[in-house]
């Protein structure tokens, strides 16, 4: 079962996240807090969305996919980047993670939405094989650049106002 988050889920989605964290080899970089999550998701301009996958018997929240809209200058229409997937080890296999992607892909759809994407780690072979087999293609052409931390305090002073 494939629904949209509410604020009742911020917990379960938390901890989700920070599981996809440690999967990562990442966890002491997942700092969003409950408040924060809320705040993105539900607040007074929310920024991201969510998506969460429950178990069929048990209603267990066992998966999730959080998004927020981008936009193509050169298709002149949105499209959804996709921040996270993850769906619990113990549940994998299961449809969870092919059912969140197309009802992401459905949403495009529905909206005129010219693309769906999001990025993967390198080293991360079975998701990779996984986003293959449903079509999904690398962007070998294109690097992510990213600044965080000093080197975004840095930029944003490279001219003073």
């Amino acid at each position: 079962m494939i629904r949209p988050a509410t604020p009742a889920d911020i917990p379960a989605l938390h901890t989700l996240i920070r599981e996809l964290a440690e999967y990562e080899k990442a966890l002491e970089a997942a700092k969003a807090t409950e408040d924060q999550l809320h705040e993105a998701l539900f607040g007074e301009r929310p920024a991201a969305y969510a998506h969460l996958a429950a178990d069929d018997t048990t209603g267990e929240v066992v998966g999730y996919a959080i998004w927020f809209l981008n936009f193509s200058t050169w298709r002149g229409v949105h499209g959804i980047y996709l921040e996270d997937l993850y769906v619990r080890p113990t549940a994998r296999g299961s449809g969870h993670g092919k059912a969140l992607l197309s009802e992401l892909a459905r949403i495009c759809v529905d909206r005129g939405y010219a693309r769906l994407e999001w990025s993967v780690l390198n080293w991360n072979a079975p998701t990779i094989a996984f986003y293959e087999s449903i079509g999904a293609r690398p962007q070998e052409e294109w690097t992510v650049y990213r600044l965080t931390d000093e080197a975004l305090v840095k930029a944003s002073h490279m001219i003073n106002h």
